[in-house]
């Protein structure tokens, strides 16, 4: 099994993975948008119109994303969109940490106020990494197997099935398909011989 088989199946799992994660996430606060808003403004980085718009923006943006990675359905754009969740998930997450706060994260419905001892805030960042890892991936290679891009954009497809054979040692030798490169009667004339070129009489 060469890398050129093996690469494209790799980014099959890590879309899944993100899809089931981010369409969770997504549709498990669909139902109570009032909930998601607060645990938005726990979180006390936002003005208040932008706390309303996030908490019920937010679990339609993620289940619209993990949608569009389940079908494998502009697949680059989707796990940059991950990929900017993500961030901004660290970026919070880090914050109530630094300022001492003591919340849930709501990332999985809930949210608000907890004890300290109810915190999990090294483990919510953690995980967070790696799915932005996931969706790095992604963006780097997008192309993967069951995916609708394939059959939307198949000339797509081929070049990036040929940028992966450029990997190839032997693809980057530039004389190798060159059948002049062998030719010892090259007209190069560097290798001329330089007394066939000189006049007989200029060695009086």
């Amino acid at each position: 099994m060469n890398r050129a088989s093996v690469v494209p199946w790799v980014g099959t799992v890590l879309r899944l993975v993100l899809a089931g994660v981010l369409g969770y996430a997504g549709a498990i606060k669909l139902p109570d948008p009032d909930e998601s808003v607060r645990a938005v403004r726990a979180y006390q980085l936002l003005p208040e119109p932008v706390v309303q718009v996030v908490g019920f923006g937010l679990p339609v943006l993620e289940v619209a994303v993990a949608l569009l990675l389940l079908l494998g359905l502009g697949t680059r754009i989707a796990a940059g969109m991950s990929g900017l969740l993500m961030i901004a998930f660290i970026i919070g997450v880090a914050s109530a940490w630094a300022r001492g706060l003591t919340i849930d994260c709501g990332c999985f419905g809930g949210g608000g106020e907890v004890s300290a001892e109810d915190t999990e805030y090294p483990q919510e960042i953690l995980r967070d990494l790696l799915l932005l890892a996931a969706s790095a991936w992604l963006v780097w290679r997008p192309r993967t197997r069951l995916a609708l891009d394939n059959v939307l954009f198949p000339d797509r497809h081929i070049l990036d099935a040929d940028d992966l054979d450029s990997d190839d040692p032997d693809s980057d030798d530039p004389d190798s398909d060159d059948p002049d490169s062998d030719d010892p009667d090259s007209d190069d004339p560097s290798t001329a011989d330089p007394d066939a070129a000189e006049p007989r009489g200029a060695s009086r």
